[in-house]
């Protein structure tokens, strides 16, 4: 039997860890890693057209499955178009494995072709970051790295020189065991009690959601229902908290709706659930506040704390559920609902005057539109943007289907690569790429990608040639917008001659029949629908707090739109409050 190579053992590793797929584009000191997998039935090369594609490809698999995920670029240039995807990865809490191949080892610190030092480059948007310069150092860097991805959940790279990769492996050591999953992190007996009594003594507590609730929504929703509080979520909390829930207050933030933001700051004490919710100008300075998450280093870094809880969300609200006394006084919950309600009902009118006749089409009707055709299980990929506000306002979770974006990172043009690793996770599964115009134009060499692989995406492309949410932002500095606007193709014909299903829609009968046709293709299909891209309304009058940046009162004014099916889950959440 012929000896490994340094690339056919890194491989094997990968296979162990779980990964089933290595995102990236070839190249030549990446040859003998693309040659192995090749020989390995295990793992499949998937070949994208932009090494960015490839990172955000891996951080969305690895979102979906939980799995360890990987990606792959050739030295210098090639490895380099990877960071952007895995500063996103690394942020949205995703165990991603990233290879970035290097130039031959004896040239590495003599200004040699291509040269740059990945295994610095990438120290920021990593936990862990290493050069191979050996090949005894293989087995036990690469699993070093991979348990800094899996046990810290985050990116790890290894930065690999195509000359040591075609080496000899060394003599196979005893295989080690690898993490592959994370334990739970219950939090000290005395931080429960403190927590217990800072609960029982407050008449009014509130709830803000954060991704870190993900597998926590049957206690998150005995919890609140023991002590009688509204239950608010950041985007990121969106598609684990707000289904199901009859405490729904809505959300907070620059896209939030409804009464989150009244319920945080009337309430005695507000309870962080994993959160690490960045805008600080959205949460209060004068309530009591307690803060539970997985990761110490998050722990008060956005607000001051009287409390700071380390523990898993989930376990911290078993141990805590059967230790506070139960309120029964529920005028401040019901009051928040009641002003949820209300707050919608008074915006939702956004979306519903003649859209039938409105052209442009409302971009509110056609994330409204989207949200009953698709799937139950379906997996929306959201690009950064005006589609952050679609998704978030439109699109209802119900534990079955997925919502992710760059929500922590902020890119563009990440929904179409998500969607490639969402939609390798399982073909049959529904997986929808909401993209602004914009975003999709920066990546869509990676159309082909869909093309090349049949997969099914569904690529949904709200279009109305601008940069509209920085033109947003300008008119809220009052500035005037500039450099805001896109000269466009066809892109259903572009789609087509890709080779794949496109249909172009202007008026908005034609929208439910176009989104349905374009679902039953078995293959990638783009619905290019022409919205308007005056959709939000501008406040009459600019202030010196919309001048300074997305204050509340501004992001309330400016982002006031319709909310879809959340109104109707509202109001079905009043049935037992008491009229007044």
């Amino acid at each position: 039997m012929a000896k490994q190579n340094v690339a056919e053992q890194f491989v094997d590793i990968l296979v162990r860890a779980g990964v089933r797929h290595l995102y990236g584009v070839v190249g030549d000191s990446l040859n003998p890693v693309v040659d192995a997998v090749r020989r390995n039935s295990a793992i499949d090369w998937i070949h994208v057209r932009h090494e960015e594609t490839a990172a955000f490809a891996a951080g969305a698999e690895a979102q979906i499955t939980g799995r360890l995920a990987a990606c792959a670029g050739s030295c210098g240039p090639g490895n380099l178009h990877l960071i952007n995807g895995l500063y996103d990865a690394h942020r949205s809490m995703a165990p991603v494995l990233a290879l970035a191949s290097h130039i031959p080892s004896s040239e590495i610190g003599l200004g040699y072709f291509q040269e740059t030092h990945p295994d610095r480059l990438f120290q920021e948007c990593s936990h862990y970051s290493e050069l191979i310069s050996n090949a005894r150092q293989m087995p036990r860097l690469l699993q070093t790295a991979i348990q800094h991805a899996v046990g810290q959940r985050g990116v790890s790279v290894v930065s690999l020189p195509g000359d040591i990769a075609d080496e000899p492996a060394p003599e196979r050591a005893a295989e080690s065991a690898l993490v592959t999953s994370r334990p739970t992190i219950r939090p000290g007996d005395a931080e429960l009690d403190r927590l217990v009594d800072m609960i029982d003594a407050a008449g009014k507590v509130t709830l803000f959601c954060g991704a870190g609730t993900a597998g926590a929504h049957v206690e998150v929703m005995r919890f609140a229902e023991k002590i009688k509080a509204p239950v608010g979520h950041a985007l990121r909390g969106k598609e684990f908290i707000q289904y199901d829930n009859p405490f729904d207050v809505g959300m907070s933030g620059l896209l939030g709706y409804g009464a989150a933001y009244e319920a945080t700051h009337e309430c005695d004490l507000l309870i962080l659930l994993g959160t690490d919710f960045p805008y600080n100008a959205f949460l209060p300075d004068d309530v009591k506040i307690a803060q539970v998450d997985v990761r110490p280093e998050v722990l008060g870094r956005r607000s001051r704390l009287d409390l700071a809880v380390w523990g898993d969300v989930r376990e911290t609200l078993r141990c805590l559920v059967p230790r506070v006394r139960e309120k029964t006084n529920r005028r401040f919950l019901d009051r928040m609902l009641k002003r949820h309600a209300d707050a919608l009902e008074g915006v939702v009118k956004a979306y519903t005057r003649k859209v039938d006749k409105h052209v442009p089409i409302h971009p509110e009707y056609v994330a409204a539109v989207l949200d009953e055709v698709a799937s139950d299980d379906a997996v929306f990929t959201v690009d950064t943007g005006m589609c952050n506000v679609w998704a978030a306002r439109y699109v209802s979770p119900n534990g079955r289907r997925r919502i992710i974006g760059s929500f922590s990172h902020g890119s563009m043009a990440n929904a179409l690569p998500m969607a490639i690793g969402a939609q390798f996770t399982d073909r049959r599964r529904q997986v929808v790429s909401m993209s602004g115009d914009g975003g999709f134009a920066m990546l869509m060499g990676d159309f082909l990608t869909l093309v090349q692989y049949d997969l099914p995406v569904k690529v949904v492309l709200f279009n109305n040639s601008a940069l509209s949410m920085v033109e947003l932002e300008m008119l809220v500095a009052g500035l005037p917008s500039y450099g805001t606007a896109n000269t466009n193709p066809d892109f259903a014909a572009v789609a087509r001659a890709c080779g794949a299903y496109g249909v172009r829609v202007e008026r908005p009968k034609q929208l439910a029949g176009a989104l349905k046709d374009a679902f039953r293709h078995k293959g990638p299909a783009l619905v290019d629908v022409v919205t308007d891209p005056n959709a939000l309304s501008i406040p009459p009058k600019i202030s010196a707090d919309m001048v300074t940046g997305f204050a509340l009162s501004a992001s309330k004014m400016v982002l006031d739109g319709g909310v879809g099916r959340m109104v109707q889950l509202a109001r079905s959440n009043l049935r037992n409050v008491p009229r007044p």
